[in-house]
């Protein structure tokens, strides 16, 4: 396995893989590497010829006061991890190369980028989407790897690969969860032992809402209610959002109908978490069998 620090010299790198007519799966990270992630380097390893992942926590990505500096950081940790997943490749640029002092294009989504996490992180999907292209041109994978707990992020990727003509293909695979349901993070590191064991109330209010809307409930307002009912009977649980969208457009929606995104957004004191589950809608005929709405 390679470490790759140089713009240049990964560039080089891929075009030799293309000259032998090989393909590159690509997962692109912030380092810090739970299961998630290495869920998505082991698909991209058995899918792809050659696996290169990046490791870069994106400043542009980041707002006033959020967690930047103490981001979690061990490199070491996520060598041998990525080592363990046959990476060909970790790519580990400068920020002051990714971002020269001159720098001035970022790459924008209009509304996709303002609607749930955007409204409280303004500006925070215009650093991921600028960063994300980068390393596209950089990297020239075959296919990029996401996972679905970043829901918003991967939708407004995906958007921004077709808007651009891009490619590649983007893959969005299911989110890893710990047993007892909190869905992986790296920012897990951050809660105390209550607030972690109280986090937990983000998959269990999750779970209501799907069982809510499979056994017949229409109304998103009854259902976000429930959510923050269950949400807030936890101590030091403070909410950013709950919203039930339309899973293309990230509108929100006034009747339950279609692929729906359930996304919640939960501050355990001062940890931001975010979760979401995906959800059909059926309607009930009056033979008792259902249909798509």
């Amino acid at each position: 396995m390679k470490v790759i620090t140089g713009i240049k010299k990964m560039q080089l790198w891929n075009k030799g893989v293309r000259k032998k007519g090989e393909t590159i799966g690509f997962v692109p990270t912030m380092g810090y590497l739970h299961q998630g992630h290495l869920s998505l380097m082991r698909r991209a390893k058995k899918e792809n010829d050659r696996l290169v992942v990046s490791i870069f926590v994106n400043p542009t990505q980041f707002g006033p006061g959020e967690d930047f500096k103490r981001y979690p950081r061990n490199f070491k940790r996520d060598q041998r991890l990525s080592r363990a997943c046959g990476a060909d490749v970790i790519f580990h640029p400068q920020a002051k190369k990714m971002y020269p002092p001159d720098f001035k294009t970022y790459v924008e989504v209009g509304k996709l980028g303002e609607r749930l996490c955007g409204r409280s992180r303004p500006g925070h999907f215009r650093g991921v989407t600028t960063i994300v292209n980068k390393l596209f041109n950089i990297v020239q994978p075959d296919t990029a790897y996401f996972g679905q707990k970043d829901a918003q992020q991967a939708i407004i990727i995906s958007r921004m690969a077709q808007d651009l003509n891009l490619p590649l293909k983007i893959k969005v695979l299911p989110i890893v969860r710990e047993k007892d349901g909190l869905a992986m993070s790296s920012r897990n590191t951050y809660l105390s032992a209550d607030a972690r064991k109280n986090a937990i109330i983000l998959y269990k209010s999750l779970q209501t809402a799907v069982g809510m809307i499979q056994s017949g409930y229409n109304s998103p307002r009854e259902i976000i209610f429930k959510m923050r009912e269950m949400i807030n009977s936890k101590p030091g649980a403070k909410i950013d959002y709950i919203k039930i969208v339309d899973a293309r457009t990230l509108k929100e929606v006034k009747r339950l109908e279609g692929r729906l995104l359930i996304a919640v957004a939960v501050y355990f004191n001062k940890t931001r978490l975010i979760d979401n589950k995906v959800v059909q809608s059926y309607k009930r005929k009056k033979n008792g069998l259902y249909r798509r709405r």
